[in-house]
């Protein structure tokens, strides 16, 4: 497989896909030897079925396993860490890979539980969760979605599954997209297998899918998500992280260059060009906010604005780490803790958040 080609995979059998799309993309070529230990790295933000949207089909994964099985690899290990707020080891029950672990007995690695290991990153020193230096070979197997602080995530922020919590933490309070274009250098991915079935185009933690039913491969992250924002209507220049990362030499992000296969019936999809998400930006003063807490925010938000009743709060919405120790009106989440109106929580829930700013509006 070149550096400059992505592979595209159409069709409903996802484990049969995947491993056609690898024996296309001679996956087993590029990997040294038998004995390569290798790291399959998938996203399980939350205990969530693939189904909702957020994470990693399992038959994805499946084929992945069969595939390198049959090829007489043996030394895999599945490895991730959901966001700050869900147990991992929640999510691997959840999300079926308890039972692929089990089926195939690959071990599944808790990034939670893994101590931090100091790593030059660009230019900062990033801890990075200590399994990860124990792979010689990185498949990452991220979905295709939204995000509702970056707009998308694909292959680039599917890494930060393999930070310790605190340093998740750490990434919002930086801003996200530098530290997750210096992750890109600290980690190598080896291989990329996108899950782009069904992922939610609106949100990293699903709920709302967009069935595309496609498994896509290639080597080159910054591609790889250069393209995922194309497909999603944004320019590459509108993903800092994206840029950031082809800067420092990390990949390519030019798509006239770019060869792209599809292979397989491949649906006539109108991927819709407006993001739910967009819509609540100015309801919301958002600072350094973590992942999990600004996205169980958004579809509370949306309910209300559904209903007609966000006029009717006394403020704007106020959450992030940037608020810590500061006074304000209307908040969510213990980093508004001083507040006059606020919810508490790390994060609060999407129930809990709808719930309260409904009290708050008097219905």
């Amino acid at each position: 497989m070149k550096q400059n080609q992505i592979l595209i995979q159409c069709g409903h059998q996802f484990k049969e896909m995947s491993m056609e799309l690898l024996e296309r993309c001679d996956l087993a070529g590029m990997i040294p030897d038998k004995s390569t230990r290798i790291g399959i790295k998938p996203n399980l933000v939350a205990p969530v079925d693939a189904s909702f949207g957020s994470t990693t089909h399992p038959e994805v994964v499946a084929g992945l396993i069969e595939y390198l099985q049959g090829k007489g690899f043996s030394n895999l290990v599945m490895m991730e860490g959901s966001w700050v707020g869900d147990r991992t080891e929640e999510s691997i029950e959840v999300c079926g890979y308890a039972a692929l672990s089990q089926q195939y007995g690959v071990p599944f690695l808790d990034m939670q539980k893994e101590k931090g290991v100091e790593v030059p990153a660009g230019d900062l020193t990033l801890k990075i969760c200590r399994a990860v230096q124990d792979v010689d070979f990185l498949i990452n197997v991220p979905v295709m979605k939204g995000h509702c602080q970056t707009k998308i995530t694909c292959a680039l922020k599917n890494m930060k599954g393999l930070l310790p919590n605190s340093e998740k933490r750490r990434f919002h309070s930086l801003g996200l997209h530098k530290p997750i274009a210096c992750l890109s250098q600290a980690i190598h991915q080896s291989f990329i297998l996108v899950d782009n079935i069904c992922g939610d185009l609106d949100s990293e933690d699903g709920g709302n899918p967009f069935e595309m039913n496609r498994v896509f491969a290639g080597l080159d992250p910054v591609l790889i998500d250069t393209y995922v924002a194309q497909l999603l209507g944004y320019e590459k220049e509108e993903i800092p992280y994206i840029v950031e990362a082809e800067k420092a030499g990390v990949g390519c992000g030019d798509l006239e260059n770019a060869e792209i296969l599809t292979f397989g019936e491949e649906q006539q999809i109108t991927i819709p060009k407006n993001r739910k998400v967009v819509e609540v930006y100015d309801l919301v003063e958002e600072v350094d906010s973590c992942s999990a807490c600004y996205a169980y925010l958004v579809p509370a938000v949306l309910k209300l604005q559904e209903e007609g009743l966000l006029d009717r709060l006394p403020g704007k919405i106020c959450i992030g780490q940037g608020y810590r120790g500061k006074t304000g009106v209307l908040g969510v989440g213990n980093c508004t803790r001083l507040f006059e109106h606020s919810l508490s929580g790390c994060p609060p829930l999407e129930d809990e958040i709808y719930t309260y700013l409904r009290e708050l509006t008097g219905e």
